[in-house]
């Protein structure tokens, strides 16, 4: 929340979300150009449209989706395309200890997904294995959400 949110936890949020995938990224980055073929993908977040008490963590996350529109139109030339996902509600170890399966709270992210369930790592992982395939090379600088609707139904999932 704005109120509880410091500049220290704005730093660290930046740090994870966005310093971190800058450093990889230009430590990968010569290589891929040599190699005049790459593919990254980062994690965003379905938070970047607003999400109540996540104020530090959307925002990193949608500075990392402005970061992957920008950087992907350095290389493009190379054959080197950066996506971002950008996840919903997903059935994790910590969605799963704030959301225990059976609880009132859960049900009611599940209520407001319009797929009507949690998805699960495996369905992020589809959606990054296709954007990791070489046939994937004019699909860049996208964050593709992935997150049973909650984009546009409006809907947070808690």
């Amino acid at each position: 929340m704005l109120g509880q949110a410091t500049v220290e936890d704005l730093d660290y949020g930046y740090a994870l979300n966005v310093r971190a995938a800058v450093i990889l990224i230009k430590a990968f980055a010569p290589g891929m150009r040599e190699a005049k073929f790459g593919r990254i993908v980062n994690i965003s977040s379905r938070a970047i449209l607003g999400k109540t008490h996540r104020t530090v963590y959307s925002a990193g996350k949608a500075a990392l989706a402005g970061i992957t529109r920008t950087l992907c139109l350095e290389p493009g030339g190379d054959a080197i395309t950066i996506n971002a996902l950008a996840p919903g509600p997903v059935a994790t170890e910590l969605f799963d200890n704030d959301h225990p399966i059976g609880s009132a709270k859960r049900q009611s992210v599940i209520d407001s997904i319009p797929v009507k369930r949690v998805g699960t790592p495996d369905d992020i992982a589809r959606v990054a294995a296709f954007l990791l395939e070489p046939e994937s090379g004019y699909i860049t600088g996208q964050t593709i959400f992935v997150c049973g609707g909650t984009s546009v139904s409006g809907s947070g999932g808690a």
